[in-house]
This record gives C-alpha cells, sequence and structure tokens, in this order.
C-alpha cells in the first residue's frame, strides 16, 4: 500500500455538520480495508478531535496519513490554545460553555479517549497558540 493523505476542513461552531469529517476518515479506513477495531480507535479519535475544533477552535483542520506501518492523524486549530495540557488530559475536566453542556458536550472526556484510543498523542498547544494534534496508531498487519 502506497502513502495516502487526505485533509478534511473543520469549521467552528458548526453543529450540523459536525462528525462529518470523522466519518471521512471512518470511510477511508474501511475502503481500504483496515480491521474494525484499528478503524474503531481511530473514529474515536477523529470524532474527539473534530468536536474539540467545533466547540473551541477557529480555522481547522483533521490531515489523515495512512502508510503500511500507521495511521496518522494531525489536527490542528486556530483558536485559544489549551492553557493546562496536563488538567485537560485529566478525565473530567472541562472548559466548555454552559450552552454546550446543554447540547451533551463537554463532558472532559475528549483528549482522555483520544489518549486512550491512539498509540501516541502528542500535544502542542498554549494561550493563544491554537492546538496540534498528532495522535499515531500502529497498524502492521492490520489489514482484512
Amino acid at each position: 500500500m502506497a502513502q495516502l493523505q487526505k485533509g478534511f476542513d473543520v469549521r467552528p461552531r458548526d453543529f450540523i455538520r459536525a462528525g462529518e469529517a470523522s466519518l471521512q476518515v471512518q470511510r477511508t479506513l474501511r475502503t481500504i480495508g483496515f480491521e474494525e477495531h484499528i478503524i474503531r480507535r481511530v473514529s474515536v479519535c477523529a470524532y474527539e478531535a473534530e468536536m474539540n475544533i467545533v466547540m473551541y477552535g477557529e480555522k481547522g483542520e483533521l490531515l489523515l496519513t495512512v502508510d503500511p506501518d500507521e495511521i496518522v492523524l494531525q489536527v490542528s486549530d486556530d483558536g485559544p490554545g489549551i492553557e493546562d495540557i496536563g488538567a485537560a488530559l485529566k478525565e473530567g475536566f472541562s472548559t466548555a460553555s454552559e450552552e454546550y453542556r446543554e447540547m451533551g458536550f463537554g463532558a472532559g472526556m475528549g483528549l482522555p479517549n483520544i489518549e486512550a484510543n491512539a498509540d501516541s498523542l502528542d500535544i502542542q498547544s498554549g494561550r493563544g497558540q491554537g492546538t496540534r494534534l498528532k495522535i499515531v496508531f500502529h497498524v502492521t498487519g492490520e489489514c482484512e
């Protein structure tokens, strides 16, 4: 399998289209022939990252890279950034507004779910710097 790369734009505050990028990631991996357990892990991470862009980001993008050894999701946004990455990685920590909580979001599980499902997670962020995630899944021999 040759390397494949696909980018997906994510619009801030667009709850109508929220989840479309992660569904496209899922469809792409299924078309390639990855096993369902890998697709599920990547999809969870893609969705959580996408929703963080929708709620907190400004211009945002998910970039999917697939090669024979790994799947990489690179997620970036120009939002306000994460002030305390350590706190944001703790289950239940949330800076979600009351409005988002009323919509069913903001339980503080986004980054913890990403960390739990990825083989590695690198977060680059800070106040006023936006956020960059590199989420890696090792998949050697995982195609059906």
